[in-house]
């Protein structure tokens, strides 16, 4: 077995998650990270304070070379070219990998995409999955492409869904592991071995199927139209946990609502009408086709979150009211 030398290129925690476990097995699975590509640091707080992201302090926690890029012209290349890695590791890095980039790495890349890919190709798998209601989720190895997510397939597999994930739970978990970092980490280990056994180029099979694109989440993606069944609306708010979270009004001020689930009741109330309270279930409201969501925990602007007893003690005249959110109002 030869040591493979690999570049990893990743950003936020979950990524940080795989790159913690590619560390601790490069004996076992015969690679070596020489480098680690990520954002540059982002201003955060009060102060603008410069945070680098979580990749890059795993990274410098092992004393693994960091490269924080804007744009991966020629002084990227200059930087990483004398490392002589064999492969590029990427996941969830929100870079595009340029044709000279990628001649950098005899291997090429590989890429670990939450998805069964095609479906859902593009930057937010996790989130689309959910919106749709699906019953499993898929995690693909890709072999790095020109073209988005469109690169042939090295490993795959799927995880099962039992309707209450949220995208921070399948893609952060705890904040040490979580259902898309534990199978994408051991999809990588696999692929890796592999290539550190083999001396040819990784070699996967093309893509089938009927193929998905997924858009960037904007923000007015979070304004729930009550007209929509509760199990609709419980697909979006888990779906868009923690970004960009879904909103409604109540008498002109912007409510998010943090956590809910369908409700096995019926109602004839207009949608988006706070039903009678029932102090054991948690806040009920009216949705589409006479369905009921029971929401258990909201947050008003410029206020905590809250659970739902604690929410109505300081919301007066919210039960019976009709929730609703120009949707002019977004900011």
């Amino acid at each position: 077995m030869r040591k493979l030398k690999i570049i990893y290129a990743g950003s936020p925690l979950a990524s940080s998650i795989v790159l913690k476990g590619l560390i601790a097995s490069q004996s076992e699975c015969g690679f070596k990270i020489a480098g680690v590509l990520t954002n540059p640091p982002s201003t955060r707080g009060r102060h603008s304070d410069l945070i680098p992201t979580e990749v890059a302090v795993v990274a410098r926690e092992n004393n693994i070379p960091v490269f924080e890029f804007e744009h991966l012209v020629a002084e990227a290349r200059e930087a990483v070219s004398p490392l002589e890695a064999d492969l590029l590791v990427s996941f969830d890095y929100g870079r595009i990998f340029g044709p000279k980039f990628l001649a950098l790495f005899a291997l090429g890349g590989i890429n670990l995409h939450p998805s069964l890919l095609p479906k859902y190709r593009g930057c937010t798998p996790v989130p689309a999955a959910l919106l749709n209601g699906d019953k499993t989720l898929g995690v693909t190895v890709q072999k790095l492409a020109l073209q988005t997510d469109e690169g042939d397939i090295l490993a795959q597999t799927e995880i099962q869904l039992d309707g209450t994930e949220t995208t921070l739970s399948l893609m952060d978990g705890d904040g040490s592991s979580s259902k898309v970092t534990e199978a994408g980490l051991k999809l990588l280990k696999k692929v890796l071995k592999e290539a550190a056994n083999s001396d040819s180029e990784l070699i996967g099979k093309k893509q089938s199927g009927e193929t998905s694109y997924t858009p960037f989440l904007k923000k007015e993606d979070g304004i729930i139209d009550w007209n929509k069944t509760a199990g609709q609306i419980d697909c979006q708010i888990r779906a868009y946990t923690p970004y960009p979270l879904c909103f409604t009004g109540f008498n002109g001020v912007k409510v998010t609502i943090l956590k809910a689930r369908p409700s096995d009741s019926k109602t004839s109330e207009k949608p988006g009408t706070v039903l009678p309270y029932q102090k054991s279930v948690g806040i009920e409201i009216a949705c589409g086709d006479g369905s009921v969501l029971v929401v258990t925990e909201l947050q008003q602007e410029k206020k905590k979150a809250m659970d739902y007893k604690s929410f109505l003690n300081g919301a007066r005249n919210f039960v019976g009211s009709i929730l609703g959110l120009d949707t002019q109002k977004t900011d």
